[in-house]
């Protein structure tokens, strides 16, 4: 008897009663703001990649926000990243008044294209911030070596990539040690662990951990955690202009479940992963995600690039009517009406530049992938079943 199969959903976090327990441990315990689980999510998340410090707040974009403000990024600054990434990235950019300078990507990882970013450096560039796209780890090496050339931090965007590895000097080692200067992760529901939302930063520069600390809490001198455990009263101050970007003890609570299921979760991951490479490999004209040597991705999403032919919309629409959740390739922040050319650069001056909107010639590689991927489902309780029926449909309509 086939297995019956209901409607398949593009992602699904693994959560259960050990987080349910866990959450209502933090409730039950009265402290249900930023409390000790998140200190120890934060002790546990750091050892778990090999960083000295792990700083949780609300949310990776409040991550990226903080990194960048971190790294000494004004108004006016320049920093390099990709367009092809949520918009979250370019805005923390612009949240801090700086321009995003965008490179485009390479076709066969999606992520930045580290041959491009030395002809966009400029005197007013502060900073690059690359994206580990949909799990994927980027060229770490190749990048660094450009940024310390020419002493330029680098921040990480590791929204996508809790668990996913590259190769460092002959060792495997975790995104998020970091290997640049600051890394930014998510905990939204769509990512390979989930908080219900959430982020962490983490850096081996002590001074960095310490603005963290700060600015998450409004600039508070002294922590609520210490002022509660005094034994006199403690008037705190406020320094500095901070932000409220703290997560809760609730959801530090699931996070340290979920943190013991990541192994489980990577694991299962890579294995459909591999069998969509399996089964989608002689598949004329349709190009499948490439995996290099030097990296171990998550498989946070799995993204496939349709043959020329083939109608990105018709393809997710009749998708969608069959009960298979799909979603398209990785938005382009410059295509967004938020983001006018006065906005951003992408290594041409102003004057010089023939954009269109949606349309730049620096920025080919990018909107090809927008407007030719789709995203397969993919998630931990995916079963082989369900994994054939998407793979059923969606030949339906590449042969």
């Amino acid at each position: 008897m086939s297995e019956i199969i209901n409607k398949i959903p593009i992602a699904k976090p693994w959560i259960g009663e050990a987080e349910a327990e866990a959450a209502s441990r933090s409730i039950l315990s009265g402290w249900v703001t930023q409390g000790p689980e998140v200190a120890a999510f934060e002790k546990e998340f750091a050892e778990l990649v090999g960083a000295k410090y792990a700083c949780a707040v609300s949310n990776c974009t409040t991550a990226l926000h903080l990194a960048l403000l971190a790294a000494g990024i004004q108004p006016e600054d320049e920093v390099i990243t990709v367009s092809h990434s949520y918009i979250a990235t370019a805005n923390s950019i612009r949240y801090c008044g700086a321009i995003p300078v965008f490179v485009d990507i390479e076709p066969h990882t999606y992520n930045i294209n580290p041959t491009l970013i030395e002809s966009v450096i400029s005197d007013r560039t502060r900073a690059i911030l690359v994206v580990h796209q949909m799990g994927m780890p980027c060229n770490l090496q190749a990048i660094i070596d450009i940024a310390r050339r020419y002493e330029l931090p680098v921040i990480e965007d590791a929204a996508c990539a809790i668990g996913s590895k590259i190769l460092w000097d002959g060792k495997w080692e975790k995104i998020g040690k970091p290997h640049g200067d600051i890394a930014c992760f998510s905990f939204h529901p769509r990512k390979v662990i989930t908080t219900g939302d959430g982020g962490m930063i983490t850096t081996n520069n002590p001074e960095w951990d310490k603005q963290f600390r700060l600015w998450r809490q409004h600039g508070m001198s002294v922590p609520d955690t210490v002022r509660h455990d005094a034994k006199q009263v403690i008037f705190e101050s406020y320094p500095m202009l901070g932000y409220n970007y703290r997560m809760t003890d609730i959801q530090a609570a699931v996070g340290r479940e979920q943190l013991k299921r990541l192994p489980e979760i990577i694991e299962r991951r890579r294995f459909l992963a591999e069998r969509y490479q399996q089964m989608l490999a002689d598949v004329a004209g349709l190009k499948l995600p490439t995996e290099p040597t030097w990296a171990r991705s998550n498989w946070q999403s799995f993204c496939v690039r349709l043959p020329e032919r083939i109608h990105q919309l018709q393809v997710m629409q009749a998708m969608l009517d069959a009960g298979v959740s799909t979603r398209r390739g990785i938005m382009c922040a410059h295509r967004e009406p938020a983001y006018q050319i006065e906005t951003w650069r992408c290594g041409i001056v102003k004057e010089k530049c023939e954009y269109e909107a949606g349309k730049c010639d620096r920025l080919i590689e990018s909107e090809q992938a927008q407007d030719s991927c789709i995203l397969l489902p993919l998630f931990h309780q995916m079963t082989e079943a369900e994994q054939n029926h998407v793979v059923k449909l969606l030949l339906n309509f590449v042969l």
